[in-house]
């Protein structure tokens, strides 16, 4: 069994889409609530308010406020919920202070059970019924239907959406006996072991253009200020911004569902490098440079890194890649497919500076697209050697081998239990 969510565009008619904004509101304001709650009684009373407390709260709250009650207690509950994850992140120093939420960023409201709603499909279209609203027509296809567990109701890019999760049994088909090596990339978006080459589609760079031509319009509008709200014509740009902007996700995620199912049809191995992917696109340091030719006494300090706008354009171009996401449909659809996902440490094995032939370390620029190994003169593409060492090293082989593009076998068990299995043979058969 697997839990998946999918979702579902829905339909809803006018007097329908009214009243979930409404509802949305009063999500909102209840959010708003538990978060002045928490706020006032710590700083006056010093006491620390928890979940317990405040969905103890509920019954009363909603005698007071009866417009609530048509919207569910596990829906208030859940929405409490929120302001308790919040919390706890800004205790662990993951996020800042929780701040009060307007309607425009509130998205919308949680199911946390199957009371409330109702899902009336199979897994490919049908409706969703929702207490004191009716039936709603959705569209949607689901791979893999099973038991409803939540269901979350979304308003995005005017538009209402509902992510339903599911338990189900994965039917992913059983893939080729194969092995491959990933390597990811900007430069190239993956190159794989056996030579193959998939290029960087570049969406944001293709949309760039259209998003500063709006851009330059709405910096001529009256943007919102303090106790001032912006303009209609520059909500107007900016929601043309964020349209070009959700088109560009939606054409990635497609991108990446279809590259993703092409490598795992063809391989039951899959080896990737393990990457840091918020390291990689953090901001650029600051840096303090002082200017020559004036005394230290009066040095004339510069912040800000010398490369910041490089740097700016490396993340966007990495983001654009959606490495993350990326390597988590990989794994998934190969597990789901009855085969091996295996990330190997860059910093050990160092993929880009290793010859896949001979083994021999050489550090190289970023300017050195192509390998050429001093040692035993071996050739290729840099990432597609990359590549290789990053399978050849999932093979659990101790050098690089020129039999890289075999097919192996998969074994239950650690890749060392492998690798003595595959000595054993050779000894044998010797």
């Amino acid at each position: 069994m697997a839990t998946k969510r999918v979702t579902f565009r829905l339909y809803p008619s006018k007097a329908q889409a009214n009243k979930m904004h409404y509802w949305r509101r009063l999500h909102k304001d209840l959010y708003n609530s538990c978060v002045e709650h928490r706020r006032t009684s710590y700083k006056r009373f010093g006491n620390s308010v928890d979940y317990f407390n405040q969905q103890n709260c509920l019954p009363d709250f909603k005698e007071e406020w009866i417009e609530y009650k048509e919207l569910g207690s596990h829906a208030l509950q859940d929405t409490v919920k929120r302001v308790d994850f919040a919390f706890k992140r800004f205790l662990k120093l993951k996020s800042g202070y929780p701040k009060f939420k307007s309607s425009r960023h509130y998205k919308g409201w949680t199911y946390p059970c199957n009371s409330g709603w109702k899902a009336g499909t199979n897994g490919k279209n049908g409706y969703l019924k929702i207490s004191h609203l009716g039936n709603i027509k959705m569209r949607g296809q689901a791979r893999d239907w099973g038991k409803t567990k939540t269901c979350t109701i979304i308003f995005q890019q005017d538009k209402w959406y509902a992510s339903i999760t599911v338990d189900c049994v994965p039917t992913r088909p059983q893939t080729d006996v194969g092995a491959i090596g990933l390597d990811f990339g900007v430069y190239h978006a993956i190159a794989e072991s056996n030579g193959n080459i998939i290029e960087n589609p570049r969406f944001v760079k293709l949309a760039q253009d259209k998003i500063n031509k709006i851009a330059k319009t709405s910096r001529r509008k009256k943007p919102p200020q303090k106790g001032v709200k912006a303009s209609r014509r520059w909500r107007k740009a900016n929601k043309a911004v964020a349209k070009i902007q959700s088109k560009v996700a939606r054409q990635r995620q497609d991108w990446q569902h279809k590259v993703s199912t092409q490598i795992v049809s063809c391989n039951s191995l899959v080896a990737t490098e393990k990457l840091n992917i918020k390291g990689m696109t953090r901001k650029a340091k600051k840096r303090r440079s002082v200017v020559l030719g004036v005394s230290p006494m009066n040095n004339c300090v510069k912040k800000g890194s010398q490369r910041k706008r490089q740097k700016t354009g490396l993340n966007r171009s990495l983001l654009d890649v959606g490495i993350g996401n990326l390597k988590d449909l990989i794994k998934y659809k190969v597990i789901e497919a009855g085969g091996f996902y295996i990330e190997i440490p860059t910093q050990k094995v160092k993929p880009s500076q290793t010859c896949p032939n001979c083994g021999h370390q050489k550090q190289k620029t970023l300017a050195e697209r192509v390998h050429h190994c001093e040692r035993c003169g071996y050739q290729c593409d840099r990432d597609i050697a990359a590549a290789m060492v990053i399978l050849n090293y999932a093979r659990g082989m101790e050098r690089a081998s020129t039999d890289a593009d075999e097919s192996t076998s998969t074994w239950c068990g650690s890749f060392k239990q492998v690798t003595q299995m595959t000595r054993r043979k050779r000894t044998s058969q010797s």
